[in-house]
């Protein structure tokens, strides 16, 4: 549940209310019926909200993986990884004889 910042237009007094997000916001001051000044009206302040702190080692996508997943992906990553060669003479590399153009005639 977020904590909502208000302030007062009749009296000046800020505050913060720990409210769930369906509950209406609020619309009198506490203070000024505390002190019996009449009935303020409040708003809500626009508020940078509160920041998000995982503690821990890490998280992680594959933290919660099942494990067929972790299994079909074992799979993947082996077909993946390139074999060693048992030939160990390097390829021979066949040479072609370049082929060209022939030369246009030329007109008298």
């Amino acid at each position: 549940m977020p904590t909502y910042e208000y302030v007062c237009a009749k009296c000046g007094h800020e505050f913060e209310k720990f409210q769930s997000m369906a509950d209406k916001p609020l619309t009198t001051c506490p203070e000024c019926i505390r002190n019996k000044k009449g009935r303020g009206s409040v708003k809500r302040k626009m508020s940078g909200g509160a920041g998000l702190i995982f503690k821990g080692s890490g998280f992680y996508i594959t933290d919660y993986r099942s494990e067929g997943y972790k299994q079909a992906a074992k799979k993947d990553s082996d077909s993946a990884k390139p074999t060693a060669s048992t030939d160990s003479k390097p390829a021979a590399t066949a040479s072609k004889s370049e082929s060209k153009p022939a030369k246009a005639k030329a007109k008298d």
